[in-house]
């Protein structure tokens, strides 16, 4: 029997797609059962994976038409050709927030998932934009919430709740750094957050996944202990977040813990086989146009003009023979999804060729002060003593893991330039969700803003396979 899985707070799905890809002996440990998301476009992503997962289990290739085409009317038709696995793909992703008004209902979808079954793994990340340092930075232009009065400080309580009520056999829950030094109400957040899930029904036992000890001599939760550093584990970025796991405690059996990878996988690795593309202008696109500004960028950096860059910007689905690429390509797949460049200024096409040039050479991003005058950002904050953000336009290093896939990188692509020099461009989404592991046919919904945001807030699926395989040597022999 396959252990029920639940996913609050989901997302477009990372760790519901870890734990449900996990198999053992070519047989699915894991059923997600349930993933709650009130975000109207990543719970459009999670049922659309849903409903791929279920119709490439049967065979069923029907779905790659809608890869190619995203036209509704493709959906319309396979939700009226296979209404039980359309239904199926609705029960499992629900659109709705989890709040204290809405707990009925969400008890009621919870109780509806499990039927009887106790055994049973709950997983989920609340909100983490209270706790994001870079966020916490910036709170005063942020509609001027104070910290301390952000109601986002207590969603893990929704968390909490469902502990109390269904007591999962085992838990994760994920947040981002920041989270360890939050204080609300003069008190640090995670160490109330460690005592209430402790504490949460029958009572659990929590667990650094990397096998750090979690209490320190004193009795007080050791924050560093539950930091999880996804470049150790394959993962082709610099991701740190912090992972609790829970084990109830009539569960006697110690977890094993994560093993971290011999070698780093670098970002050139992560997203090999993809199509060059350029990116555009914003103003008055021309491919004329914006191969000057280009070659500019590459002019001031003293790199030799490359030829033969292709004139395409890329597409929501780019048609291309599979090549062999790494993790969780899809032999079936006739091109790559979400593979759109964005628009540019010209200023800034330049600063990309730029960017990009100078890491060729030298093997790094180069900050601000090795701008060449006229490329230079036009900030009044330039001139002071101590800049703010000198890595403001960061290249990705080919032979390194990419930093951390954020949200931000839906605001623009200055942090997230693409090494390639010849297409002075910012990842695009798929190169962006590869680097977070995302298999190729996992096709992400809405405006490409919101697919860049649902990449930046999602856990790792490879790293959520990994920790779905720890999970499963504490249940297997229930």
């Amino acid at each position: 029997m396959k252990i029920k899985v639940i996913d609050l707070f989901a997302g477009p799905g990372g760790l519901g797609e870890g734990f449900s890809s996990y198999e053992i002996s070519k047989h699915s440990f894991f059923q997600l059962m349930l993933s709650i998301e009130k975000d109207f476009y990543a719970h459009k992503t999670l049922r659309l994976r849903s409903l791929t997962r279920r119709l490439l289990k049967i065979g069923n290739k029907e779905i790659y038409e809608y890869f190619r085409s995203a036209n509704p009317l493709v959906l319309n038709k396979l939700k009226k050709n296979y209404p039980s696995i359309w239904d199926a793909a609705e029960k499992e992703a629900v659109l709705h927030e989890l709040n204290s008004k809405n707990k009925t209902k969400t008890e009621n979808l919870i109780r509806s998932a499990l039927k009887k079954d106790k055994n049973w793994v709950l997983l989920g990340g609340p909100p983490c934009q209270a706790y994001s340092l870079v966020g916490r930075a910036r709170r005063t232009n942020e509609n001027r919430i104070k910290f301390g009065k952000d109601k986002r400080h207590t969603l893990y309580k929704e968390y909490l709740h469902i502990l109390h009520k269904f007591q999962p056999s085992v838990f994760i829950m994920e947040n981002v750094k920041g989270i360890l030094s939050a204080k609300h109400k003069g008190k640090m957040i995670f160490q109330n957050i460690c005592r209430d899930l402790s504490r949460a029904g029958p009572g659990y036992s929590l667990y650094s996944l990397s096998g750090a000890a979690a209490l320190d001599s004193q009795g007080q939760w050791q924050k560093d202990a539950f930091v999880i550093r996804a470049e150790q584990y394959g993962i082709p970025q610099k991701r740190h977040r912090v992972f609790i796991l829970g084990v109830r405690n009539d569960i006697k059996r110690k977890p094993a813990f994560l093993n971290p990878n011999k070698n780093e996988v670098s970002l050139a690795m992560a997203i090999q086989g993809f199509s060059s593309i350029r990116s555009r202008l914003s103003s008055g696109d021309k491919f004329h146009k914006w191969l000057k500004c280009r070659n500019e960028g590459l002019k001031l950096a003293g790199l030799k003009i490359r030829d033969g860059i292709c004139e395409s910007s890329g597409a929501e689905f780019v048609a291309q023979k599979n090549n062999k690429r790494w993790f969780m390509a899809d032999p079936h797949m006739d091109g790559i999804l979400n593979h759109e460049s964005r628009s540019h200024l010209a200023e800034d096409v330049m600063r990309y060729a730029f960017s990009a040039a100078y890491a060729s050479k030298h093997g790094k991003s180069p900050t601000v002060f090795e701008f060449p005058k006229s490329l230079l950002p036009k900030h009044k904050n330039l001139t002071r003593k101590n800049v703010p953000f000198i890595d403001r336009f960061k290249v990705q290093v080919r032979n390194k893991p990419a930093s951390t896939i954020t949200s931000h990188i839906s605001k623009d692509g200055h942090y997230y330039i693409h090494p390639d020099p010849a297409q002075a461009r910012s990842l695009t989404v798929r190169e962006a969700a590869k680097l977070q592991t995302f298999p190729d046919n996992y096709k992400f919904e809405g405006p490409r803003t919101e697919q860049y945001k649902q990449v930046g807030n999602a856990v790792p699926p490879l790293l959520a396979q990994k920790i779905a395989h720890v999970v499963a040597g504490l249940l297997e022999h229930l």
